[in-house]
């Protein structure tokens, strides 16, 4: 069913079908705007990065080969994350892979939190306030399951410094958590 529906948009849409383009759109936008929201926190950006995604979409889909169920959405997906990343490297507002936001005396221990009792709406929303830097490797390492070097490649760091945001992304998630609960349990 959803491989049919996938099917139908892509050859619609390639044949110049603009209501196929609308309802590609209306289809995926909930998923790819969460998906963007992962590694921009401001809509305004999101909105611009998604509208520069649907024209890249529009104008290569001649050149999307369907590999089956998902096979579409893995797709935009990637034009989704590969835009995101491309957005935070070359917007210098901020310096996303610098070192240190955290002091060593502010870390927590290795383990990782325990995040079943916490709220997904509050847990996604703690990962968006992370540094820029410590946000996006956070969701390529966990979300996307992308390698240290393959991370370094794409945001051109160094694979050391991928880890180390890494790790520092997730001790300021555990303290976040734990303030959480602290806060929870009053």
């Amino acid at each position: 069913m959803e491989q049919d529906k996938d099917l139908k948009l892509i050859t619609d849409i390639r044949k110049g079908d603009r209501s196929a383009m609308s309802d590609l759109y209306f289809r995926y936008i909930g998923y790819l705007r969460a998906l963007c929201s992962r590694y921009i926190t401001d809509d305004n950006d999101v909105n611009d990065i998604l509208q520069s995604c649907f024209i890249k979409i529009f104008t290569s889909i001649d050149r999307f080969q369907y590999r089956g169920p998902g096979s579409l959405k893995a797709w935009m997906s990637r034009i989704i994350v590969n835009e995101s990343i491309r957005f935070l490297s070359l917007n210098k507002k901020t310096d996303a892979f610098k070192d240190g936001l955290l002091k060593e005396s502010d870390e927590t221990d290795d383990e990782d939190p325990e995040v079943e009792e916490i709220p997904a709406e509050v847990l996604q929303e703690m990962i968006r306030e992370l540094p820029d830097g410590y946000r996006s490797v956070f969701n390529l390492y966990v979300l996307e399951e992308k390698s240290h070097r393959e991370i370094a490649e794409m945001l051109g760091i160094t694979e050391s410094t991928s880890a180390s945001q890494f790790h520092r992304a997730k001790k300021l998630l555990a303290t976040r958590i734990k303030d959480y609960r602290n806060m929870a349990n009053r």
